[in-house]
């Protein structure tokens, strides 16, 4: 089911907490077993009230009390489906960023061709031959490596996620090194069971 804005509007607040949970996980690895694996539970407290004066009778039913609920209960995808849409875009992004002048460019497309849709790898494919790129990288002996994360949701649907991602590059160009940070808009679409990047474009103007 497609969500509506105001649903989605009550949906991403808490699932701010979720993908927070998940860059945590997607930034150490699965290696300690243990991550946020409740961070789709959302507590709600019990807000205390002075006693009633009045005569109204009780309210029939089970007495209030803190609960938890299943945020993805309530989505048009799994966790499952979300955790391997996140993870496809932090790679994704990572890749795109990180090559060196000495390399092939057909190998720095091959880190990616796994993420991506044919249409986005034919993109990348077209920029990564680019001549005057590959002479300017050559000629400053260009090379960088580069960090992703994630920072929210932009939008969603059952087969569509839109994350806000960035990069965070350290180029070493000239003998001279440095940092550089950008935001994208990566979209995810279902494909084969699985999840690829469908669209990717700086943060703003990306899919919106």
């Amino acid at each position: 089911m497609d969500l509506t804005d105001r649903q989605r509007k009550w949906l991403f607040g808490g699932l701010v907490v979720v993908l927070a949970a998940v860059g945590v996980f997607l930034t150490i690895g699965s290696g300690g077993g243990h991550h946020g694996a409740r961070a789709e539970h959302v507590s709600t407290p019990t807000p205390s009230t002075p006693p009633s004066t009045d005569s109204a009778p009780p309210v029939s039913g089970p007495t209030p009390s803190p609960g938890t609920y299943d945020i993805f209960s309530m989505l048009p995808f799994s966790q499952k489906d979300f955790t391997t849409a996140a993870d496809v875009a932090r790679r994704f992004t990572a890749a795109y960023g990180t090559y060196r002048f000495d390399e092939d460019p057909q190998a720095y497309i091959n880190r990616m061709r796994n993420l991506v849709t044919s249409d986005v790898l034919n993109q990348l494919q077209q920029g990564a031959a680019a001549p005057g790129v590959i002479a300017q990288r050559k000629q400053d002996q260009e090379s960088s490596t580069c960090d992703a994360s994630l920072d929210s949701i932009r939008d969603m649907s059952k087969d569509q996620l839109i994350f806000l991602a960035t990069g965070k590059q350290h180029i070493t160009k000239g003998g001279k090194t440095s940092d550089s940070s950008q935001q994208y808009a990566v979209t995810m679409t279902r494909s084969g069971g699985g999840w690829v990047v469908y669209a990717f474009a700086p943060a703003d103007v990306g899919d919106k």
